[in-house]
Formats: structure tokens, C-alpha cells, sequence
């Protein structure tokens, strides 16, 4: 890579550099597939969308018809507080306080919609309205499960969702507060349950003994429980998730050695085991860990599964590719098979949190998965009415009751209700009237839910200085991660090498080093510098203190004892 460098300080410096790529990069064959540069090419801003979704959503006197989105739930359950309440989609019957006592909301909503705004920088843990110690009342400890669960009680959860029965269901509200744990490390009570939640976790994989191959897990009766719904083998990514995460925070060795159980565990399956959100925490621990504590796991066959749309209970599950009509959908998550391909919006949404900080620890997928992300967040602004030509969605007419900030559950090829299949694709939709059928209004295709978590993309992307280079934060969702230097991944999905303007931070004087390249790209850096990446290529971009010492241990490039690189070639 030929990388040429113009640093703007006190005064101005102008060199180039010629480097070979130190780490050869990884295809992921299923972005192999995705445009280098999708079209029509729209990156909306996604911070400010996630602003505004917070301000307009909890807000308990808005106006309008269906609002408010919020109410309070008055039951108690697990802990004796209120605890708010969040639509799952617009105007669903069963939901609100005048529906099944206020007590049916969901921990995907909530949760995710607390930990998207903190990932924006708004503080949940408000003076008379702890939204982030409300999230205690999803722990059952009622049920004695005593881990977090969609729903507070199993007097609604069987009204929908996968409440003790789905697996998945059951598991991502865990990692979902870990996250925010990891945000407010200090709300009380929250390291207890954080604890217990981890014990459960470890004492289950030892039961499993390596078999994850079930629907779900009683944590209660600690007993594994097969059903109608598929098995879900990748149950074991979430849990070795929380578990490891549950290890860097504790420090306690079962953390993680339950960790590594459950990621060999899923890494032994010999079939594709994704289900719905899980598969990509896998992959990102698998990097992780390998780069951590020197372990071996395949992050490739993860990566693979995490993508190409193999599994065979969940068919299909996985990225969608396909220009539809002359949009590029590539890069949403969901089922590739569905009526030709039916992405989600709180899918997409979510695998950007494990699958960008990934790069940290292992930059040889820096330009894939820097493509994906140039794909998904290009489509991802049509799930919005605003940003979807009407002529592409089933309710245009209806769109004003989104206030701009909530988006249909999903795009779809073609429209799985029969009275919008003469739309052409992609087709803006949502299964929210499907749910309670005949009473779910055509305005329940909106989806709250997933509209809450535009946080992972607001906190993780930025523009740059060229349209369709982005900047992607490596550290906004690497939690409980070790001390880091602000790190940031760069995709040129250009045919034409391309100068970007990385700006640091003032005040502070920095070396910039490209882990991609394994060199320095810039040094004595005080506000911005201009950096050249080569056609279809991708940089890391570490902003370190200027002139820090460096140190190897093993594999492991150090500057003033914090690592910068986990994969330098040059050991010492």
C-alpha cells in the first residue's frame, strides 16, 4: 500500500511513505458478493437520528395518534419500582398502560433503546427518571431463572415474544445488559445481578458439556428443553459473550473457562447453527480471545456462518445481497430466502456491534468487514419512510405517525401481504399486524423496537471528509475492553486511491499507526492529517501519544504499555 501523509500541526510537513501490508487481508465470500460502493449511495446521519428518537420517543406527553410511545408499568414485578414501558411497535394492542396492566413490554425494546442512546452520548441515569436502574425489573428473580429476560413476567410473555421457550430470546437480554453495565458500572445493584446472571450462565455450560443443541435452557430447573421452536446451537456465542465479558470484568478463572467451553462448543458444529443475533458474538469473541490469551478459535467459519444465509432449521438466516429494482440491499440481516430476502432493521442494527470492534483484534478482516458495514449502512436509511420512495413502501400514507424517527421492522422483495404484492421491491413492511391478527392496526408495521437500537450505528459511525468513506469506532462497542487508544477503521471502496482528513483530538500531540500496514502514517499530530488509502483498501488508524515507547510481547505491539496491535509481526 502506498500511503502518502500530509500532517497539519503548528506548522505544515509533507513526506510519503511506501509500506507493504503487514497482515494480508480475509475475504468473508458473502461480502464478496456486496457492491464495492452501493447505489443509490445515502449515509444518513445516525447519531442524530438516535437523538432525536430518544427525545421524541420518551417523551410522555407527545401528541399525536398511538402516543405516546412510553407509559409507566406500575406492577413491581422483581423489584419494587416502576419501570417504564416501550411500544414494541407502533400501536400494538396487547402493549400500553390500558393493555394487560401496563406489564407487556420487552427488554429488546427497552434495553436496546437505553443502551443506543448512552452509545450517543445521552445519560439514561436521570434525576427522577432512572431509566437504566429500571432495566433491574427484567432480572426474574420471581421465577427464580434470575437472569434478565425479555419480559418481566410470564403472566404477558406468553402473550408474544420468546419468553422461557426461545432461546435466543432469553440470552441476548444478557448481553444487552452487560452492555449498559458496562456504561454505568456503578448503578446500584447492578454488579449483583451482573454476578448472578454469570454463575447461571457458567453452571448451564457445564451441564451442556460441550451439547448446546436445544431450544432452550430452564434456568430455573437448570435443565436443557427441546420444543417446537429450532434447536439453537449458537446459544453458546451469547453465553461465552457474557461469560467473557463477565471474566475481564471479575477477574474470576470459570468466567473464563466457561467462555472457552461455549465457544468450543459452538465452533464443533459441523452445520451452520446461526438462529437470529447471536452468531456474530461468536465471531468477534473468537477474535478476541484469540488475541487476548493466545488461543486458536476460528473466527473464519464464525464469520462464514455469521453471513452467508446456510443454516438449515432457521433457513436461510443470515446477509442479504441483491440490487432490487436498482437499490442495493446488501448488508441487512435477516432471512435471505423469505419472499427473496427479508431484512430487519434491529438485526442490522445489532451485528454491528460485535462485528466492528472485531477489527481491533484481528485487522485482517479490516476491509471486509468495512464494506459490509459501507453496505448496511447505506440501506439501512430505507427501513424509513422518509428515506424509502412511497412508491416502495405498503403504508406511505400513514408514515407521519413515525415523527421521522421510527421505521418499518423490515424491507422485504416482495411484500408477504397479499394486498401489497404488486409493490416492487425492496418493499418497506412489518409483521406487527401478523402478530394479533385482526386487531394490530397497518400502523404496527412500524417498529419501535427495532427503531431504538439506531444508537449501535450512531455511536459507531461518522462521515469523513469523502462521501462514502466512513469512519467506524472500533472501541464504541468493544465492552469491558482494556485500555485502549482511540481507534478507528477506514473502507476505500473506491477503484482510486483517496485522501481522507482524520482528525484528533486538541490538546493532545499523537502518532497515527495503521495496523493494516504495521506502520506509523503520521507522527507529532495536534489536530489533523491527511491520510492516502489505496483502492479497495482499508486502514486501522491507532491515534497514540507522540513519541511513546514502544514494547513486544509476543505477537503484541505495545506503546507505553497499552497495546496498539495485537498482530505486529516483529516480536521481541
Amino acid at each position: 500500500m502506498n500511503t502518502f501523509i500530509k500532517i497539519t500541526t503548528s506548522f505544515l510537513l509533507v513526506f510519503s511513505l511506501n509500506a507493504t501490508a503487514q497482515v494480508k487481508q480475509q475475504n468473508i465470500s458473502r461480502v464478496d458478493q456486496m457492491p464495492n460502493l452501493p447505489q443509490p449511495l445515502k449515509i444518513i446521519d445516525y447519531k442524530k437520528l438516535a437523538l432525536d428518537f430518544d427525545k421524541t420517543v420518551y417523551d410522555f406527553n407527545a401528541k399525536g395518534k398511538y402516543w405516546p410511545m412510553v407509559w409507566m408499568d406500575e406492577s413491581q414485578k422483581n423489584f419494587p419500582q416502576k419501570v417504564v414501558g416501550l411500544y414494541t411497535a407502533v400501536a400494538d394492542v396487547r402493549q400500553g398502560p390500558d393493555h394487560n396492566n401496563g406489564m407487556f413490554h420487552e427488554a429488546l425494546a427497552t434495553m436496546g433503546a437505553t443502551l443506543g442512546a448512552t452509545l450517543v452520548g445521552i445519560d439514561k441515569n436521570q434525576p427522577n427518571l432512572n431509566y437504566v436502574g429500571m432495566l433491574k425489573n427484567y432480572f426474574n428473580k420471581e421465577t427464580n431463572w434470575n437472569i434478565m429476560m425479555n419480559n418481566t413476567c410470564p403472566e404477558v410473555a406468553l402473550l408474544g415474544g420468546g419468553y422461557g421457550r426461545d432461546w435466543w430470546y432469553d440470552v441476548y437480554p444478557n448481553l444487552l445488559f452487560f452492555a449498559v453495565y458496562d456504561k454505568y458500572p456503578n448503578e446500584p445493584g447492578f454488579t449483583e445481578i451482573a454476578r448472578t446472571i454469570a454463575d447461571k450462565f457458567y453452571e448451564a455450560d457445564v451441564i451442556l458439556n460441550g451439547n448446546y443443541d436445544y431450544s432452550y435452557f430452564d434456568y430455573n430447573k437448570m435443565t436443557s428443553m427441546t420444543n417446537h421452536i429450532c434447536t439453537q446451537p449458537d446459544a453458546a456465542a451469547g453465553h461465552a459473550w457474557v461469560l467473557y465479558m463477565a471474566y475481564k470484568k471479575f477477574g474470576d478463572a470459570k468466567y473464563l473457562k466457561g467462555a472457552k467451553s461455549a465457544l468450543a462448543a459452538l465452533e464443533s458444529q459441523s452445520k451452520n447453527p446461526t438462529y437470529e443475533v447471536l452468531m456474530p458474538f461468536g465471531a468477534y469473541l473468537a477474535a478476541r480471545i484469540n488475541a487476548e490469551e493466545n488461543t486458536k478459535y476460528k473466527t473464519d467459519k464464525m464469520l462464514d456462518w455469521t453471513f452467508d444465509g446456510t443454516p438449515i432449521c432457521r433457513e436461510g438466516w443470515g446477509a442479504l445481497v441483491g440490487n432490487w429494482n436498482g437499490f442495493d440491499i446488501s448488508g441487512t440481516f435477516g432471512s435471505t430466502v423469505d419472499h427473496g430476502g427479508y431484512g430487519f432493521l434491529m438485526n442490522t442494527y445489532d451485528a454491528a456491534w460485535p462485528l466492528v470492534p472485531l477489527v481491533r483484534y484481528d485487522q485482517s478482516y479490516a476491509t471486509a468487514i468495512g464494506k459490509w458495514m459501507l453496505n448496511a449502512a447505506n440501506a439501512s436509511r430505507l427501513f424509513y419512510p422518509q428515506y424509502m420512495p412511497k412508491e416502495h413502501q405498503t403504508i406511505p400514507e400513514l408514515a407521519e405517525i413515525t415523527k421521522g424517527v421510527i421505521g418499518y421492522e423490515g424491507i422485504i422483495k416482495q411484500s408477504s401481504y397479499k394486498e401489497y404484492e404488486n409493490i416492487k421491491g425492496p418493499v418497506a413492511q412489518g409483521d406487527g399486524p401478523l402478530w394479533v391478527l385482526g386487531e394490530n392496526p397497518k400502523e404496527s408495521q412500524f417498529s419501535v423496537y427495532g427503531s431504538g437500537h439506531v444508537g449501535i450505528f450512531g455511536g459507531i459511525i461518522r462521515a469523513t471528509n469523502v462521501t462514502g468513506i466512513l469512519q467506524l469506532d472500533l472501541l464504541a462497542t468493544d465492552f469491558f475492553s482494556d485500555k485502549a487508544y482511540p481507534s478507528y477503521l477506514y473502507y476505500n471502496p473506491y477503484t482510486t486511491n483517496k485522501t481522507i482528513t482524520i482528525k484528533t483530538e486538541k490538546g493532545k500531540k499523537v502518532d497515527l499507526y495503521n495496523t493494516v500496514s504495521g506502520s506509523f502514517v503520521a507522527r507529532n499530530v495536534t489536530s489533523s492529517a491527511k491520510i492516502n488509502i489505496g483502492a479497495l483498501n482499508s486502514a486501522v488508524i491507532v491515534c497514540v501519544p507522540a513519541g511513546g515507547k514502544i514494547t513486544h510481547e509476543g505477537e503484541k505491539m505495545l506503546i507505553d504499555s497499552v497495546v496498539v496491535d495485537y498482530k505486529s509481526q516483529e516480536k521481541k
